[in-house]
């Protein structure tokens, strides 16, 4: 190489380095504009900022006050705003029914409910029962995985709204190569989970800049394994794959008993419900393996019965006795009341009452798991 195109490469290295050098540090502000431009839209953010994407600044009620203490340690929450959750369930535990009551506290709150709907099983009546404004719910029939996905993105793209999607079910809803191909299981193997695996890694940073929500309707299935203990340790799959599972911030799983005590009757004994086992499969909040239970109703009223486990929700505290079939709430001020067990909800309807049950529950279920006060298996151990 000659020497003078030795010298101009010399010189123009040293032009470099000087040039970085006169820069200067960048301040933490001048590289985040940096990458946002690289990028061409706001990726870089300020954690301390609380308008942050990754900052759960919404929570919807699930109906279940009990359910809604565990999700998140040290706060009263629910399904969490701008993430991806699932609820799973066994056939007939009540999945859609819970999944009406949160799409109308969603509504209340103002957000945009669309539903994806594979089964072709939502009614009217139940909507309404359940809480929600059917008129304002915008109804898709999820006739494959990719138009879901796809009809989610275009939603997204396309207005600053803020959703609620709800897919019922995940399990229920075909690939286009399963529509299009024969019965045979194994020429679309894994085809679903693939698809779902890239339709994520487009989502979900969307749906936390949109402050949108994704709720995922699922079904549990019998783990068949050749593995004895391990069909004792996870005797429950859902379908969908890995990419799914990484990506739900909340999983909710419901099982019952198949013993006829399970079911909620009325006076004259026809089942109008049933009593589900509710367990934190997986939670980013702190709260993952946490269990509660209460019934689930279908009859003329539809969703949660709340009031009704909050009696269980406080069993065990120092400010709840018993004798026999009476209980005995204890007040701050000294006083106390006694009831039996029948009239709970009778009882729910004086405010002092009831504002002391809520003051229990915030104390039992909240401030003793967050402070780690009491013994663990008190959370985390099975409700018979």
């Amino acid at each position: 190489m000659p020497l003078d195109q030795i010298e101009v490469i010399k010189q123009r290295r040293n032009m470099r380095l000087a040039k970085k050098k006169s820069a200067g540090r960048l301040s933490m502000d001048q590289m985040r504009k940096l990458i946002n431009k690289k990028a061409g839209q706001e990726v870089s953010v300020d954690l301390a900022d609380p308008n942050n994407p990754t900052t759960v600044k919404q929570w919807i009620p699930t109906g279940s006050r009990w359910l809604d203490s565990i999700i998140c340690r040290g706060k009263l929450a629910g399904i969490p705003v701008g993430k991806v959750s699932e609820i799973a369930g066994l056939e007939a535990s009540g999945k859609s029914y819970m999944a009406a009551q949160i799409a109308g506290n969603a509504q209340d709150m103002g957000i945009d409910v669309v539903y994806f709907d594979s089964e072709s099983s939502l009614d009217f009546s139940f909507l309404e029962k359940a809480g929600c404004d059917p008129s304002k719910i915008l109804y898709v029939q999820a006739t494959s995985v990719e138009f879901v996905l796809e009809t989610m993105e275009e939603l997204l793209s396309s207005t600053d709204s803020q959703f609620l999607f709800i897919w019922d079910s995940l399990a229920l809803t075909p690939s286009i190569s399963d529509v299009e191909g024969d019965f045979n299981p194994q020429s679309s193997m894994a085809v679903k989970a693939r698809i779902l695996a890239k339709g994520m890694s487009k989502l979900t940073v969307p749906i936390a800049n949109s402050q949108s929500t994704f709720l995922v309707l699922n079904q549990l299935k019998t783990n068949i394994t050749r593995s004895p203990s391990e069909t004792l340790t996870t005797p429950y799959v859902t379908p969908g794959g890995k990419a799914m599972i990484y990506s739900y911030s909340l999983r909710v799983w419901l099982t019952r008993p198949k013993a006829k005590a399970s079911f909620v009757t009325d006076d004259k004994g026809y089942r109008i419900g049933n009593t589900v086992k509710v367990k934190l499969e997986k939670s980013r909040f702190g709260s993952q393996g946490r269990q509660c239970k209460f019934q689930i109703l279908w009859g003329d009223q539809v969703g949660v019965a709340d009031e009704e486990s909050w009696f269980d929700a406080i069993q065990g505290s120092e400010h709840l006795d018993r004798a026999g079939a009476w209980y005995e709430l204890k007040f701050e001020d000294g006083t106390s009341e006694k009831f039996q067990s029948a009239r709970w909800i009778d009882k729910l309807q004086d405010d002092k009452f009831k504002a002391r049950v809520l003051e229990i529950m915030d104390e039992e279920v909240v401030r003793k798991f967050d402070k780690r006060t009491g013994d663990a298996t008190e959370f985390y151990e099975e409700t018979a």
